[in-house]
């Protein structure tokens, strides 16, 4: 593969239905040569199929998880009011079992993801947490 064919390929898989003249355009080459380079990327196995993204499937916030939290004394109110405040945190969910508190926190990034986490460690009322991300979703 070289990078035409790379950039053919970043092309599918922002609009997987672009036409062979759309697809040449965007490249700077003809429409049969965009032809010959995707019947061989795909007889060649580099591609191997072609799917569909749904909304959502595509999700501004691609690293996700679940934190589950403990509150002190009747801390419950106070604290899911400040977690709404941040704009990372999703949702906040009360909860039966051991754990008072579950945040939905979506992010850009591991790093972003992490710095959440230590800022709602942070909050007086928090005892105890635990975070779980979110790998995959099967429908």
């Amino acid at each position: 593969m070289d990078k035409t064919d790379n950039q053919l390929i970043a092309l599918l898989r922002k609009n997987g239905r672009a036409t062979l003249s759309e697809l040449a355009a965007d490249l700077g080459i003809q429409r049969s040569t965009v032809r010959v380079r995707l019947d061989r990327l795909v007889s060649g196995g580099e591609i191997t199929g072609f799917t569909v993204q749904t909304r959502a499937d595509v999700s501004d916030f691609p690293v996700r998880g679940l934190m589950m939290l403990a509150i002190t004394g009747r801390g419950a109110d106070k604290v899911s009011k400040r977690l709404r405040q941040i704009r990372e945190v999703q949702a906040v969910h009360s909860t039966n079992g051991s754990w008072d508190l579950i945040a939905e926190i979506g992010t850009d990034s591991l790093e972003a993801f992490d710095k959440v986490l230590t800022d709602v460690r942070k909050l007086d009322e928090i005892t105890r947490s635990e975070t779980n991300l979110l790998l995959s979703t099967r429908r």
